[in-house]
């Protein structure tokens, strides 16, 4: 498995191409080499994918597998891509694309396909592979790989149009798709982080493994401004089949409208739309405990929920002792989240600029009807497993046949889009239970849980707000209120004893707000404690 730091800096790759329908050769001495033009059409790429998923899956494996497996990490990091061939790096539009390379982790040829006008129709050429689009050692294994081979994923460049001494276009991306059908985004602080994908299936089931489809190919349209990019991609698996159309700006965040159509070829038991993949190993909740030095590592540190209700909801990660799975059940949902709500270096202290990692909202566009946000956390052990996935789950069963037409947009930001009237919760942070200078009493916990600003810089001096609290099982005692004293104005926190129930065995659910006269004014705090 590839270190996930180094998702978009290992192995990257980018080329370039003259003006579209023109030969290469007539605008760039590097030229790429483009196959016949195809005819191509939104609905086409929608009835192919539908016409695939009543045929048995068939992987393409014309590559040479020894080849492949001798581009492991070492070898796949000395191969660097000519910007010199850099598609769209004369224009149109402002970003140009490059591409990364096939090697040991990433086996599965994806065919990359440039679109173009020719009389108010539009065709498609694929862009054939040629090892000289890379710099690579007169050695590497991946001089062996046949004309045609296909690449791993690509990724969109900075602007071309900007200051090139404070923003190379050749150094730096803000979008890069690679492996499966995940993708990544910088936000407007310049970091990459969590990531998203095209589909989540059976992830954390007990009685069949997680399946991992693979968007095959892609098509880029020619930019028709500076600061959108539009690319459809053609998803297929197993389980799967699928059309997507993204729609993506680079603006201060980066923000896509993606639309897509699946189509089932089997059942599937966990049907995750819409997924988020993000790290957490463990935060101020609990602590390093001596684990390492630093005094958070996550990329995410909690789940936020809009629902169709229009409650605000706020769950806090868990690195669990075993995979655990949370079903929020929802009509017509608003939003939801992994977010990245510290921003202090301090709580970090590590390079990789944890501080700076995009948060990550799902604005459903139309009704989504019933189903549920489900949110899966994974034990890890180290900084470098995406252990956490949340994701959108209909309803209905997943059965062979079905099909589904989603709308959606991504926000790739540093906060959540849509920030609501009522106070945020900041921290969660638990220890022994009891009092000091008394007996410990065994197994009860002691939380303090932190809201900030909204409603709560309105309370009025000498104005306790009363905690709201509720657990599935289990019992609660010294619970009391009180302004953090740190000078921040509506910086507040609940503090309270857990007692589990005699024998209970299982995670248990908490929910609290804070309220003052029958008004909320604090968004819900969910958690869920684990056994021991």
């Amino acid at each position: 498995m590839l270190d996930r730091r180094s998702f978009v800096s290992s192995g990257a790759a980018a080329f370039a191409l003259g003006l579209l329908g023109r030969p290469a050769s007539a605008q760039n001495a590097k030229a790429l080499q483009l196959s016949q033009p195809r005819p191509f059409s939104w609905d086409g790429l929608v009835a192919d994918a539908q016409a695939l998923a009543g045929r048995p899956y068939a992987q393409e494996n014309r590559l040479p597998k020894d080849v492949l497996e001798r581009i492991d990490y070492d070898a796949h990091g000395k191969i660097r891509f000519d910007t010199d061939y850099a598609l769209f790096k004369d224009g149109p539009g402002a970003f140009p694309v490059t591409f990364f390379h096939l090697g040991r982790f990433f086996q599965v040829p994806v065919h990359m396909h440039v679109l173009e006008n020719a009389g108010g129709d539009v065709f498609s050429r694929e862009i054939v592979y040629d090892s000289a689009y890379f710099n690579m050692p007169a050695d590497s294994p991946a001089r062996q790989l046949p004309d045609g081979a296909g690449f791993a994923g690509f990724r969109f460049q900075e602007s071309r149009l900007g200051d090139q001494t404070k923003l190379d276009w050749r150094k730096n991306d803000w979008v890069a798709f690679l492996g499966a059908s995940y993708f990544r985004a910088i936000g407007e602080l310049y970091q990459y982080g969590l990531s998203a994908r095209g589909i989540a299936l059976d992830v954390a089931l007990p009685d069949r493994p997680e399946e991992f489809p693979n968007f095959t190919r892609f098509w880029f349209e020619p930019p028709k401004d500076d600061a959108t990019v539009v690319v459809y991609a053609l998803l297929e698996g197993p389980s799967v089949t699928g059309a997507f159309r993204f729609v993506m700006q680079r603006k201060a965040a980066v923000i896509m409208d993606i639309e897509q159509r699946l189509f089932l070829r089997r059942d599937v038991g966990r049907l995750g739309l819409v997924p988020l993949t993000s790290m957490y190993w463990y935060s101020e909740t609990l602590g390093a405990r001596g684990i390492d030095w630093r005094p958070e590592v996550h990329d995410s540190d909690g789940l936020a929920l809009w629902t169709g209700g229009g409650e605000r909801i706020w769950r806090p990660l868990n690195n669990p002792a075993v995979t655990r799975a949370s079903q929020f059940n929802d009509r017509a949902p608003k939003g939801f989240g992994l977010l990245q709500r510290d921003r202090a270096f301090d709580h970090y202290q590590d390079g990789v600029m944890y501080d700076k990692r995009p948060s990550l909202w799902v604005e459903p566009l139309g009704d989504w009807g019933d189903g549920s946000v489900q949110l899966i956390e994974i034990p890890t052990d180290d900084e470098i497993h995406d252990n956490i996935v949340a994701f959108w789950v209909p309803a209905a069963p997943a059965t062979k046949g079905s099909s589904y037409s989603l709308r959606y947009r991504l926000y790739w930001q540093a906060d959540e889009p849509f920030p609501g009237p009522l106070a945020r919760c900041v921290a969660t942070r638990i220890g022994r239970g009891g009092q000091p200078g008394q007996p410990r009493p065994q197994g009860v916990r002691k939380f303090m849980v932190e809201f900030v600003g909204g409603t709560l810089k309105d309370i009025a001096f000498g104005v306790k707000p009363e905690a709201v609290l509720t657990a599935s099982s289990g019992s609660f005692s010294y619970v009391f209120t009180e302004a953090v004293p740190n000078g921040v104005p509506g910086h507040w926190r609940a503090q309270f004893d857990f007692t589990p129930a005699a024998g209970n065995n299982e995670p248990v659910d908490m929910r609290l707000y804070l309220r003052n006269g029958g008004v909320t004014l604090t968004e819900t705090w969910l958690y869920q404690l684990q056994p021991g």
